[in-house]
């Protein structure tokens, strides 16, 4: 490792590094040769000759303040990103087969895709589920899907991230009634549950219940996993769909940090000690094609999360000033014309992605823009993943563009330019004031219009689209289909169900959820009871949205 000329540094890092030497010595180490291909070892980290005031304070150690250098000691060396495929598709028995694919062929988390009717509270036979089913996702209506999508997994022993949030308090209950039947207690689970409300009303726009009424769902389920799942992550803040939805690199970090900023702040007036809860918040972010922007992205927000949990929040605890995130590569980069050239988009993001330090990682397949993807497309995606993690070398050395002007310039700038945000946003009143308020809505409006007007005019080139186009381009990677069989089929078990159950209980476990709506109670409790009762998703959606109300957006130009 490289040290200043008289083998010292100052004091302050002095007592750093060598705190950060005793950490790394007491984690283990894959047993790999991270050497170069060549032969030539190399270090675990690198650092400048000299460490003075200002390296201290913005970049310092990776696994300490302000962990712009990486969230833990030793990073890949220890252990690698997690390796997750987002994956669901028409029924819960196809994709149970999926997971089970995947799992086989080395993927070492499940990242669930609900449809369209899941992710807005309709039961698979209501009106409005209608030609949705299991289309873009699995279909879960009921406990009895959760059963059968885990089928033969043991929740015991592999992480499970859900990507779902108006209705994911249910979702969670599903879950947690699976896991139950399989005799793994909740406080074995590990996991992530999406549940980043604000970033609905933000850019995805899949709520159910006012803003007021959805932070008070998502703070009771903040609760209930501190309470009853410790390993679990309650909460993935998300800027990965505000990304999507056309907003520059800076507007997702600020916008995304705001979000979970606010998150801290219901639970600290809920009552609950902010050390007891920060440490299970967890991020998503989106991996655009800027290869550099994305790197300083995750770098600064490491930072700003850190200082501001620190000096704002007065955090004590080092894991609540710890920013671990999730990464999903860009799928509004895609393209439909020579989709083969996906490939190659997925790969630089992903290394992007790594050499920002991502804890977990997901890389879009090559025919996302155009369906859900293939059993070969998916396996293509998770090869990426293990060709970045084991033939590159980029994962032996912990940030390895430190130092570089160009990325401390971006990172620095990511981060004061995010400042000037958060500053917005506290004019305004805080997120949901802004949000009410259309602020974001126009922000990213306008960033997404600048962008396309960039691509018009050729400012901005797109493989494919808008230059090196093939005129006479004729499609031909498979497609999966979904059959419309899936949404017959999942009719037929709800209404099987609706027989089978005790009614009398399912209404017991309804009106209990409606007393809890009206008080104090965690609501998550009788909502785990209904969900062992077989009530149904959009039965107790039904039931919430007469006692919570529902809300519409006021129009934004």
């Amino acid at each position: 490792m490289t040290i200043s000329k008289d083998g010292k540094y100052p004091a302050e890092a002095e007592k750093a590094r060598r705190k950060w030497e005793e950490e790394v010595q007491d984690t283990s180490v894959r047993d790999y040769s991270f050497g170069t291909v060549s032969g030539d070892p190399v270090d675990l980290l690198y650092l400048p000759p000299t460490l003075d005031g200002p390296y201290m304070e913005q970049l310092g150690f990776p696994g300490q303040y302000p962990f712009t250098r990486g969230a833990y000691p030793n990073m890949y060396r220890g252990k690698l990103w997690t390796m997750r495929q987002f994956a669901g598709f028409g029924t819960p028995e196809e994709t149970n087969e999926r997971y089970k694919f995947l799992l086989n062929h080395g993927q070492t988390g499940l990242s669930v895709a609900y449809d369209m009717p899941t992710l807005m509270g309709y039961d698979a036979d209501d009106e409005f589920a209608l030609g949705e089913v299991g289309r873009c996702g699995v279909n879960v209506s009921s406990l009895e899907d959760m059963e059968t999508l885990f089928d033969g997994i043991d929740l015991g022993s592999i992480s499970v991230s859900q990507t779902i949030n108006g209705p994911a308090y249910i979702l969670l209950a599903f879950y947690v009634a699976v896991a139950e039947k399989q005799g793994v207690p909740r406080e074995a689970l590990t996991g992530t549950l999406q549940a980043d409300i604000l970033k609905e009303y933000i850019a995805q726009k899949e709520w159910i219940f006012p803003p007021e009424e959805s932070m008070r769902i998502v703070t009771d389920m903040i609760e209930f996993c501190t309470d009853e799942m410790p390993r679990y992550n309650s909460i993935s803040v998300s800027g990965y769909h505000i990304r999507e939805a056309g907003s520059t690199a800076v507007q997702e970090l600020a916008f995304t940090l705001a979000d979970g900023f606010a998150y801290i702040e219901h639970g600290i007036e809920r009552g609950m000690d902010v050390d007891t809860f920060a440490p299970r918040i967890s991020f998503f972010f989106n991996s655009h094609l800027d290869f550099f922007e994305e790197i300083a992205k995750f770098r600064a927000a490491r930072r700003i999360w850190a200082k501001r949990m620190k000096h704002k929040y007065g955090a004590q605890d080092p894991r609540s000033l710890r920013l671990r995130f999730h990464t999903q590569t860009a799928g509004c980069s895609l393209t439909e014309q020579q989709p083969e050239n996906n490939v190659s988009r997925t790969a630089f993001q992903a290394m992007a992605a790594v050499l920002g330090g991502t804890n977990s990682l997901h890389t879009n397949a090559m025919d996302e823009t155009i369906a859900l993807p293939t059993e070969k497309a998916a396996m293509i995606a998770l090869r990426t993943q293990q060709l970045i993690a084991y033939e590159t070398g980029v994962a032996n050395v912990i940030d390895p563009l430190a130092g570089s002007w160009f990325v401390e310039s971006l990172t620095d700038r990511m981060e004061e330019e995010a400042e000037q945000y958060f500053q917005k946003i506290d004019d305004l009143g805080g997120v949901i004031k802004a949000i009410e308020a259309g602020f974001f809505q126009r922000e990213i409006a306008q960033a997404a219009y600048d962008y396309q007007q960039a691509v018009e005019a050729k400012q901005r080139f797109i493989v494919g689209v808008n230059e090196f186009v093939n005129e006479d381009e004729i499609l031909d990677i498979p497609v999966l289909e979904i059959s419309e069989e899936v949404e017959r089929r999942q009719r037929e078990k709800l209404h099987t169900l609706r027989a089978r159950r005790n009614n009398d209980g399912v209404e017991s476990a309804l009106a209990g959820i409606r007393e809890a709506c009206h008080s104090s109670v965690n609501i998550i409790y009788p909502v785990v009871e209904a969900a062992k009762a077989y009530a149904t998703l959009g039965e107790i959606v039904e039931t919430m949205k007469e006692e919570l109300g529902t809300w519409v957006e006021d129009t934004v130009f």
